[in-house]
């Protein structure tokens, strides 16, 4: 347990140090007038709203709901990294940009980061509100990044089941979510598993501290005793994620799935958010896929999560979704971010130009 616990808080500390340095450094520059930023409070939960400049045809801009990554644990709307991505966004969409600053652990856990992004999303959703920044309605978007993907895909998923809402969405775009906590052995998770920036262990323990699980169960999710063959409440998603049909064969190489005859039934009834599609919205029926809007999901090589987003826009393809998979095989986890020096890299250039122009294209 101490050191599964010393492990995270070290992975922790360098993140966080990593993400904070950049408050620092000035901004990109962007080749128009400044973007406006303000802070505003959406349904009780916090946001950073972003607005390019007024045009001279006075005509409704586009919108979209940003969710920052970092483990449902670390980073900010008003961080300087996630700043600068909102800045570029909202000038290069001519769009507005509502950036969530939901609550993190250990502060709140699962759900209520679910209910943060959810409460700000459904307000500024309101035609009222979309009037007041001059939205198009029909032209609004919500995406995140890792752990923000999680929530994005989560928030979309249940917008689409809402009946008594007047806009929804029109695009969902994902970068290198997280999406499932069933099967820590994917081929990504294998090929990955002592990847930085994010390796199997550490991605294992931000589930647990997500869910405010006991560490001592760490072991027990790496080898899948949490989803075996005779753990009757995962039985009926099984089928859900079953790799070796959702993944090309460029990803599955010559992996093989691990899954336990016998295992811990218990640690799922301990902690029930391992199957929650609120938490894991890769095990979302089918009915509710069919709902989604068009989907955008970017994935890197080097990443554990790769085969989540890869599995997911499969899910959704087949339920009849226009999916785009938007695949890079040299690039890493969370590297869309890191455009500032020191660790200005061509991989997050890259990754965001080909995010924001898919954005641009169909938003």
């Amino acid at each position: 347990h101490l050191i599964h616990y010393l492990r995270l808080s070290h992975h922790l500390i360098v993140l966080n140090y990593l993400i904070n340095t950049f408050d620092l450094y000035q901004l990109e520059s962007i080749s128009s007038e400044d973007i406006k930023a303000t802070d505003a409070v959406f349904d009780g939960v916090e946001v950073r709203v972003f607005e390019p400049p007024a045009r001279g045809d006075e005509s409704l801009k586009r919108g979209v709901v940003y969710i920052h990554g970092g483990g449902w644990a670390l980073a900010s709307a008003r961080t300087s990294l996630y700043i600068n991505l909102c800045r570029i966004m909202a000038d290069s969409l001519k769009a507005v940009i509502v950036s969530i600053e939901y609550r993190l652990v250990p502060q709140a856990r699962f759900p209520e980061q679910y209910h943060d992004a959810l409460r700000a999303t459904k307000h500024f959703l309101r035609p009222d509100v979309l009037a007041e920044y001059s939205v198009d309605p029909s032209r609004i978007a919500i995406s995140g990044d890792s752990a923000g993907g999680n929530l994005a895909a989560a928030v979309c998923q249940q917008l689409s089941k809402e009946e008594d809402l007047t806009v929804r969405p029109k695009l969902q775009a994902l970068i290198y979510p997280v999406l499932q906590a069933f099967d820590f052995n994917t081929p990504s998770y294998q090929q990955n598993r002592n990847m930085p920036v994010l390796p199997r262990h550490v991605m294992i323990n931000y589930w647990l501290y997500y869910f405010n699980g006991n560490h001592d169960l760490a072991h027990a999710l790496l080898i899948n005793n949490h989803t075996a063959l005779d753990v009757g409440q995962a039985l009926s998603f099984r089928g859900r994620l079953n790799w070796t049909s959702l993944l090309p064969p460029s990803f599955k190489k010559d992996y093989k799935p691990v899954v336990q005859t016998t295992g811990k039934a218990e640690i799922v009834r301990k902690m029930p958010a391992l199957l929650d599609v609120r938490a894991v919205p890769l095990l979302a029926d089918g009915e509710t896929l069919q709902l989604q809007p068009k989907t955008y999901v970017l994935t890197c090589e080097n990443d554990v999560l790769r085969d989540d987003g890869a599995m997911y826009a499969k899910r959704l393809e087949n339920a009849g979704v226009d999916v785009t998979l938007d695949h890079f095989h040299n690039c890493f986890h969370g590297c869309m971010i890191f455009t500032l020096w020191p660790t200005d890299f061509s991989a997050a250039f890259q990754t965001r130009s080909s995010y924001i122009k898919w954005l641009d294209e169909n938003l």
